[in-house]
């Protein structure tokens, strides 16, 4: 294959800097020669950030079970006969506890979960004091929480939180078949209330629900194209679970989550790119080379299983990866 072959099927180099991108550029670069497309993505990688250096975050569930939302992914809805029981908001000093934990073993981000569609106001004191405790312990805090008011995201920001998580999970045109309980726009709508207070945006989605290729596209286009891009970009393969509706979803193949995480890298080159769930090593390592750096750890995301840390570091050992470093708060 002579050079000119091998990259005639590439967009052109000014599309991978565009502020906007199209679904035709963002198209392009998606089905592009694999090797070319990993080939871009490791070059736009290298210019923003260490290649063997991986953020490693930590997930929390601080209120478990009963959501009112009906993700057709979550084993947390009310909505599914999942067998999850719901819990209480968990105690600020439990929280910080395992948070303590967290920083010990080399996490670097703390993040906390709650299964709400928006917090009470009665909580939200207990929320401060959470994101209070981690910060002290100098870690980057994160929350998801679900849909938030203005008064809350000041809160929030005033409390020091770092980063909200509020997902996109997948295209517009896809989502309503996958949550019936809010709309495309609500996401967007608290994602702006987040960015606009000066709290860091962390935003993505899951794969593997059942969408065509185009909607992978299309979500990564609406989170390219926001305002400024999350400085977060979690992209996860669905984890079935039985009970919910998309539980006997067909999982999407390897090589194509490796595409959609290269294409999030190329078109957010400063966003941290996350993703966790069961993978072999080799797909592991494909997705750092195509622009993974953030990873959760842990036993646990959420309500479902995750790689331990002991499997992390062995292979973190084996490809010459090193945590990335906490940062002074």
């Amino acid at each position: 294959m002579n050079a000119s072959n091998s990259t005639k099927t590439m967009p052109p180099a000014q599309s991978v800097d565009s502020g906007m991108w199209t679904r035709e550029e963002a198209r392009a670069l998606h089905d592009a020669p694999f090797n070319n497309l990993l080939f871009v993505a490791q070059t736009v990688h290298r210019k923003n950030f260490d290649p063997n250096k991986v953020q490693l975050s930590r997930l929390l569930s601080i209120k478990t079970g009963g959501c009112p939302e009906d993700c057709g992914y979550c084993s947390q809805s009310a909505h599914h006969e999942t067998g999850l029981k719901a819990s209480k908001l968990m105690e600020v000093r439990r929280v910080i506890a395992e948070a303590t934990k967290a920083r010990d073993a080399g996490a670097a981000r703390y993040c906390m979960g709650a299964a709400w569609r928006n917090p009470k106001a009665r909580d939200m004191d207990a929320v401060v004091a959470m994101v209070e405790g981690v910060k002290a312990l100098g870690m980057e805090t994160c929350m998801t929480l679900g849909m938030l008011d203005l008064e809350q995201t000041a809160q929030l920001k005033q409390a020091g939180l770092d980063y909200y998580n509020h997902n996109i999970d997948t295209s517009e045109r896809y989502y309503s078949e996958i949550i019936s309980t809010r709309s495309f726009a609500d996401r967007l709508e608290t994602l702006e209330l987040v960015r606009q207070s000066g709290i860091k945006v962390c935003s993505g989605g899951i794969v593997g629900m059942g969408e065509e290729p185009a909607d992978r596209i299309d979500m990564l286009v609406t989170l390219a194209n926001l305002p400024e891009h999350p400085q977060s970009v979690p992209i996860n393969m669905l984890i079935p679970i039985p009970g919910t509706p998309l539980a006997e979803a067909r999982p999407i193949e390897p090589i194509e989550f490796v595409r959609v995480i290269a294409l999030a890298r190329i078109m957010m080159p400063k966003s941290h790119v996350a993703g966790r769930t069961a993978m072999t090593d080799e797909m592991q390592a494909l997705c750092f080379f195509a622009g993974a750096n953030s990873i959760f750890v842990g036993d646990t995301l959420l309500t479902a299983d995750n790689p331990g840390e002991d499997k992390d570091s062995l292979l973190f050992r084996r490809l010459g990866i090193e945590p990335m470093e906490l940062e002074a708060q």
